[in-house]
């Protein structure tokens, strides 16, 4: 393992005043720097892989979405055999306590000064605030590095002698000042060359999958034009593949598998499954031969995308002349740095593209589960609070829900307009989840369709919760008067659970609500049952953690 650090602050730097820079931006030329041994390891990290991959990153948007982005853009790394480059820091957006307790230890910025956008304008000018923290607070940077080349911007600036002070506050790749240092390793003095991919050209009218198989190229007839760049030759319309195309929704580019089963019938194997599915006669060979592919991407627990979850992986079948590869489309460039402009998130499924074989969807399920990991301090803490739960719940397995109200409640997105009709309706969730548990303390216990698959017992260890017994709410509600009356209806809140060594022991960031938040993820992953709106990324990522942890998929419910 690479001796890095998971903090880029900590990396030892010294800003350059004018005398030793041009335009302030890179180091007197001529002899090389003394370079700390931190340097030197992201050096080797880097010198692995072709060059640099970046992206524009939404910082405005909060945690979740920010980590489904980051995980998105470190795929995109891997298939094109670049170094990812990820912010150096991402905003929380509120301190559990008077703002300036917060700022006296994260720089404090107006959200909307910083990343361009009005939405909070009219706010008042306490609720503008955002705190500027290191990324690597929220995940396990150093455990990513074990398997992926990543580096933050702060991280490639330096090794380019420009000063960190110049990353952008709104998360856009500067073309400009990004590009004026050269690489403090080299004797060349060239500057980091740079080729864009423009937003339009990332999936218009084409699907967008992560790399075109050998086989599926010859049976294509790919025909190579520059680089990898190529076309599939002219396919021969037959009566199975016209059938395929009017079963398509309008505006729809993919077949859902239930619709191919029936468009194309498997009289040869009705018991196929994913790992069969490229066998002679199967269904995929039917696909194949009339001009159309199978591809494998995910479902969404509650069938939906918004979530960005990885564990409900499906099929879907698309016309073979719609696919381009990331690989052979991006895959030649020689440039030092390749941009994505722009934001691929919304409206696409998790990674931003689809997959032509179900090994290279599983090892993004992998990178997803299990290679971005909560930080120490947040999977220990969490699991002290689940054990806390435990006991308030007479040592009997408890059940937990996200109950998102802030912003929602402002949009008219939340599950219910009144407060009280909301909690009433997660109880009505929850008493459904005991009845559910009853089910699943008798056994047998059945897991996600992710990797590994070991099943978590302690549905068979702890009895199922008693009708009273108090159950967990995460939740973003601030109002005193809606506090108090979730605690008069048994809900139990981290701040309930939360001691003062707890918070010595973690740290300051647990002041502010997006780490708090990463914590209520992580404890609800251990709840027995667990319960959320599913048009909320926290939902999503709790998801995820709990397949991590080889919850049974009967004990979660995101509603939509």
């Amino acid at each position: 393992m690479l001796g890095i650090t998971p903090n880029s602050v900590l990396f030892a730097h010294k800003t350059l005043d004018d005398s030793q820079s041009r335009s302030n931006i890179t180091s007197e030329q001529g002899g090389s720097p003394e370079v700390d041994p931190e340097l030197d390891a992201l050096r080797h990290l880097v010198s692995r892989t072709k060059g640099f991959y970046a992206r524009d990153y939404s910082l405005w948007l909060g945690w979740n979405n920010m980590r489904y982005i980051i995980e998105t853009a470190v795929l995109h790394g891997r298939i094109l055999n670049r170094t990812t480059i990820i912010p150096s820091y991402v905003y929380a957006r509120a301190c559990e306590f008077d703002s300036s307790v917060c700022a006296a230890y994260a720089t404090m910025v107006n959200r909307g000064d910083a990343t361009g956008k009005d939405e909070w304008r009219q706010l008042p000018v306490e609720k503008q605030m955002a705190w500027r923290i290191p990324v690597s607070l929220m995940f396990d940077l150093t455990h990513l590095r074990e398997t992926h080349a990543v580096i933050t911007v702060s991280d490639y600036l330096r090794l380019h002698n420009i000063s960190v002070d110049v990353e952008t506050t709104n998360g856009r790749w500067d073309t400009d000042l990004y590009h004026r240092g050269v690489n403090i390793f080299s004797d060349s003095k060239v500057e980091p060359s740079l080729y864009v991919i423009k937003n339009e050209w990332y999936d218009a009218g084409v699907i967008r999958v992560d790399q075109l198989p050998q086989t599926m190229r010859e049976r294509g007839g790919w025909n190579i034009t520059h680089g990898q760049v190529g076309s599939w030759a002219i396919a021969e319309k037959t009566p199975l593949s016209k059938a395929l195309h009017d079963a398509m929704t309008s505006g729809a580019s993919v077949l859902d598998w239930d619709t191919v089963l029936v468009v194309v019938g498997d009289n040869n194997d009705p018991i196929e499954t994913e790992s069969s599915s490229t066998s002679a006669g199967g269904i995929a060979s039917a696909l194949e031969e009339n001009g159309w592919e199978v591809l494998y991407t995910y479902g969404g627990v509650c069938g939906s995308d918004a979530t960005k979850d990885v564990v409900v992986p499906i099929r879907e079948a698309a016309p073979r002349n719609l696919l381009r590869g990331l690989y052979e489309d991006f895959g030649f460039i020689e440039q030092d740095v390749v941009l994505l402009r722009g934001e691929v998130h919304s409206g696409r499924k998790p990674g931003a593209l689809k997959f032509t074989t179900l090994e290279s969807r599983e090892r993004y399920t992998q990178t997803v589960l299990y290679d971005f990991r909560l930080t120490d301090n947040v999977i220990e803490l969490a699991d002290q609070l689940s054990n806390r739960m435990v006991e308030k719940a007479g040592g009997r397995m408890w059940m937990g829900a996200h109950m998102r109200r802030g912003d929602f409640a402002t949009l008219k997105w939340a599950m219910e307009p009144s407060f009280k009709a909301h909690l009433a309706r997660v109880k009505r969730h929850l008493r459904d989840g005991r009845d559910i548990l009853q089910f699943v303390h008798r056994g047998p216990l059945y897991t996600y369709k992710v990797p590994p698959g070991q099943a978590d017992r302690t549905p068979l260890l702890l009895d199922p919760p008693a009708d009273h017994d108090p159950f967990y709410i995460a939740t973003d509600e601030r109002d005193p008067t809606n506090l108090t009356y979730l605690r008069s209806q048994g809900a139990v809140l981290i701040s309930d659970l939360l001691t003062i060594d707890d918070r010595r022991t973690f740290g300051w960031s647990l002041m502010l609500t997006d780490v708090l938040s990463v914590v209520e993820q992580a404890t609800l992953a251990h709840a027995a049952y667990f319960y959320a709106h599913a048009y909320s990324s926290v939902a999503g990522g709790v998801v995820n953690l709990r397949a991590s942890h080889g919850a049974d998929p009967r004990t979660a419910l995101l509603e939509i």
